[in-house]
């Protein structure tokens, strides 16, 4: 054992790593994307590593690998398991042979997310246990954990960090390689009774479901991460409940202090029944602190009903606790001082700091979805149109000055939103736009429906040849896998004219006025016909000399700001000035200059 500085999500790709894992495959979502590719960084070799198309072929991947005996372990974000819940419902009732992880990184806030969903009461829903780690070393220690689990009870598990966990830092007690477990998959034994999903196996299924999670009830209360701590103040009739994250703050705002009782939830489903009625016995009061949903606070609320307990259960279902975002030190301290009836001690004055700039979020200077939108945007002036958007760098097209982000749900919705509007309001010009990777996760089927029910819509596809909101991972249409492997493309255009779209054309966004003579002309077709805008992610290429001013020319008219909204575009001291540290020279602001007063190639 050494150990490393590590952060939460690298910590869990070594640990399960060290746990024996032969496959890990994935769609990437913050805050879970670094587990991945920290286990294709390591990688010697002796693992599969995927970036799937999406969550739903991830998850059937994986469990197709532990059917045949290995560990395989399956990351998404919190939004990413709806895409995965198909199978995994079904899954739930088939089981699994080797050990199966599926990592959901929940995000509560949310920081960088669309929901603020809660894997627990996914977990209690589709009756699967659930790990939920407070830290960067228990998440390395609790991973190896849920692997052995699964495969003793021959299920798939959940495993919930939270962004804290996945994105904090710590010194972490690992395994050296030569305590790395090895598992060797038998391989895949054909039995139809055992892999074939059928209603009398799924009635069988669900009473061997049900009878093992009464079974892990009482397994979990003896295990080691759930954590009853005796009262350090004598005669306290109070306690705290808390898990994950939370218990951490709860820690740090009772450290140095006479304690009530405490209990740390490591597996809220199946919830540990008998160590919570150990906690609860002689309590006047409980007070829940979690985050996102109160599951612990329904579960302690139903043990109370159940078993006649004269106990107060307290949290968010009674306003104790903020009931939407993420808990902080500082939220928790105030929690838990209110219950305690303690003072909080009144911070000492400071110097108040400097106004910082306000920084709302941008398309990057020289992103070239900035063009696509504007070039669409130029197009349909004075036309009636709707633009329906998508999850990815391109949902920043919402902000002015470009406004060209009317609706956005999910992953893909976009493209049958779209029709969904046309159908209602047929004089309307539909336009869908979506990105590369979306595409191929969750956008051809609504191709496919466009073509086949008649629909009258412009696809857009933003081709930036990279997954660049997460991170810049691969695609099937990058050329290149996670494993290193360099792959035939697979092309979007040769995709859409297989579904049936017949007018397809590909133009350079940053050519303005050929994108935008190319959006009048398809978008004036009737029927299904799409458009990709390719120009490389700006933050992939190397920048070309960034553009200049001319101060003769200029009259300060500010239609480049106006109407680009290019953060590399400032005005200093009332003067529009290139921002030579931002500017990428991708020429844009060129040709939307009226009286040509930019150039590229040169230095002011």
């Amino acid at each position: 054992m050494h150990q490393e500085f590590l952060m939460g999500n690298a910590a869990i790709a070594r640990g399960a790593i060290a746990a024996g894992l032969n496959l890990v495959c994935g769609y990437p979502g913050t805050p879970s994307t670094e587990v991945l590719e920290t286990a294709a960084k390591v990688n010697q070799g002796s693992l599969y590593v995927e970036w799937s198309v999406n969550e739903k072929a991830a998850l059937e991947l994986g469990a197709g690998a532990a059917y045949c005996g290995a560990r395989s372990m399956v990351t998404m974000k919190q939004v990413g398991l709806n895409v995965a819940s198909d199978p995994l419902m079904s899954l739930a009732y088939i089981g699994v042979k080797g050990g199966m992880v599926i990592l959901v990184a929940d995000d509560p806030g949310p920081i960088s997310s669309q929901t603020e969903q809660d894997t627990r009461s996914f977990a209690a829903y589709s009756k699967l246990p659930c790990f939920d780690p407070s830290s960067v070393q228990e998440a390395y220690d609790m991973i190896g954990d849920a692997f052995a689990y699964s495969e003793k009870y021959h299920t798939p598990v959940l495993f919930r960090p939270t962004t804290r966990v996945c994105h904090g830092y710590a010194s972490v007690t690992v395994k050296d390689e030569d305590e790395y477990a090895v598992n060797k998959p038998e391989g895949f034994v054909k039995d139809s009774s055992k892999w074939v999903i059928f209603p009398r196996l799924s009635y069988q299924a669900h009473m061997i479901i049900e009878a093992r999670n009464v079974e892990l009830q009482h397994v979990f209360s003896q295990y080691a991460h759930n954590v009853l701590t005796p009262a350090k103040a004598a005669g306290c009739r109070k306690g705290i409940v808390s898990h994950g994250i939370s218990e951490t703050y709860v820690q740090e705002a009772l450290a140095g202090k006479d304690a009530p009782r405490l209990l740390k939830i490591a597996t809220p489903f199946p919830f540990p029944e008998d160590l919570a009625l150990e906690f609860l016995q002689g309590l006047d009061e409980v007070l829940c602190i979690e985050e996102l949903d109160p599951v612990i606070e329904r579960e302690l609320t139903y043990l109370c009903g159940k078993h006649h307990l004269n106990v107060n259960i307290r949290g968010k279902l009674t306003h104790d606790v903020k009931n939407a975002g993420e808990n902080t030190c500082a939220s928790v301290a105030a929690n838990i001082a209110d219950f305690l009836g303690w003072d909080l001690p009144k911070p000492e004055p400071a110097d108040a700091p400097p106004a910082l700039p306000v920084r709302p979020p941008v398309l990057c200077a020289g992103c070239p979805h900035r063009a696509s939108f504007y070039a669409v945007k130029q197009a349909m002036k004075g036309k009636k149109a709707v633009f329906c958007g998508d999850i990815g760098c391109y949902t920043l097209g919402n902000a002015m000055p470009l406004d060209m982000v009317d609706t956005c749900l999910c992953m893909g919705a976009g493209v049958n939103i779209t029709q969904g509007i046309g159908k209602i309001e047929p004089d309307t010009t539909c336009f869908a736009f979506v990105g590369d990777s979306t595409f191929f996760a969750s956008a051809i089927t609504g191709a496919v429906n466009a073509v086949y029910n008649q629909a009258e819509m412009t696809l857009v596809v933003l081709d930036n040849s990279t997954t660049a909101m997460t991170g810049h991972q691969p695609h099937p249409g990058t050329g290149r896998t996670m494993m290193g492997q360099v792959v035939d493309k697979v092309s979007i255009e040769a995709v859409l004219k297989g579904v049936g779209v017949k007018t397809v054309e590909t133009v350079n966004p940053l050519h303005l006025e050929e994108a935008v003579e190319t959006v009048k002309r398809v978008a004036a077709e009737p029927g299904v016909k799409a458009i990709i805008f390719k120009s490389p992610c700006a933050v992939l290429i190397k920048p070309e000399q960034p553009a200049v001013i001319d101060p003769e020319k200029c009259t300060q008219c500010k239609r480049c700001i106006k109407q680009l909204g290019c953060p590399g575009i400032v005005v200093q001291e009332g003067k529009v000035t290139i921002e030579h540290s931002l500017c990428t020279g991708c020429g844009l602001c060129t040709q939307v200059c009226p009286f040509h007063a930019i150039s590229t190639g040169g230095t002011n």
